[in-house]
């Protein structure tokens, strides 16, 4: 499996490659201080720095079963990760620079996709009596919040600049289609409603754009190895640009991947067989 981290830039539409591997590795996340990504391969967590591209381990203890759902808090101080314990994905946290993780949610599975501007909560997606529903959690662990209760899959939470919002993806209209909320779970309303199938947005963190990556009609979940498009979705008038064809999919862009200045974002594109 051949993958290329690459860089998007919105100003001039043109992709650039930070590297390209033999191994699979997935979901960059940009740092906060602007100078790495962070991405996962083989369930550990690899830094990148973006002066001198290459796959840096980053120390996660005994969590060596993480997946694609990782990401770095808004001060970049600590990284949360989704390592699969037993019984399913559960979220931890662990300083920034490497260290030994901290289990933050008690049941599984859970799969973190975002984190609020302030610091202090986490929003992921976890299932609980049989349905994937979107919940919160304290960043110190404690008590979760259950933020949906319609029918269907909800699934990657990620929270607006100025934390207003949570976006997210819901079948509860009968599709995979882009939803938001208040993060009170309050005012939830549908973004899209097209035939393709939407997943994973991520706000802009200069606002008010999302971006998103969305597979063809019919698709199933969020397989690997599709022709998909990365869009960019403006909320002010529903107006949906398509960025970029790639082949990908699962791995593309599942976690927050926006560089702060608002600029450019990172992805991973794989080789066609």
């Amino acid at each position: 499996m051949k993958s290329s981290l690459e860089i998007f830039d919105l100003e001039t539409g043109a992709c650039s490659v930070v590297l390209t591997t033999d191994r699979l590795i997935e979901a960059p996340n940009w740092a906060p201080s602007g100078d790495h990504l962070v991405v996962n391969g083989d369930g550990r967590l690899f830094r990148v720095p973006l002066s001198r591209p290459e796959l840096q381990e980053i120390d996660t203890g005994f969590a060596d079963r993480c997946n694609n759902d990782h990401g770095l808090s808004p001060d970049g101080g600590t990284l949360v990760i989704s390592h699969h314990v037993e019984d399913g994905s559960c979220i931890f946290t662990l300083p920034a620079e490497g260290g030994e993780p901290t289990r933050i949610t008690e049941k599984t599975p859970s799969y973190w996709h975002g984190w609020s501007p302030d610091g202090r909560t986490l929003a992921y997606c976890a299932k609980r009596d049989g349905t994937f529903a979107i919940h919160t959690i304290p960043v110190g662990g404690g008590e979760e919040t259950r933020l949906t209760d319609e029918e269907g899959h909800a699934d990657g939470p990620d929270y607006t600049p100025e934390g207003d919002w949570i976006w997210f993806n819901s079948t509860r209209g009968g599709t995979m289609q882009l939803w938001r909320m208040r993060p009170d779970g309050s005012e939830q309303e549908q973004m899209t409603d097209d035939e393709r199938i939407n997943w994973f947005p991520h706000p802009r963190p200069t606002g008010p754009e999302v971006l998103y990556v969305s597979y063809e009609g019919g698709t199933e979940g969020h397989p690997r190895d599709h022709e998909v498009e990365l869009r960019l979705l403006d909320p002010r008038d529903g107006t949906i640009r398509t960025l970029e064809p790639v082949f990908g999919g699962q791995g593309t862009i599942n976690v927050p991947c926006w560089e702060p200045g608002g600029r450019r974002f990172a992805f991973v594109r794989y080789a066609r067989p």
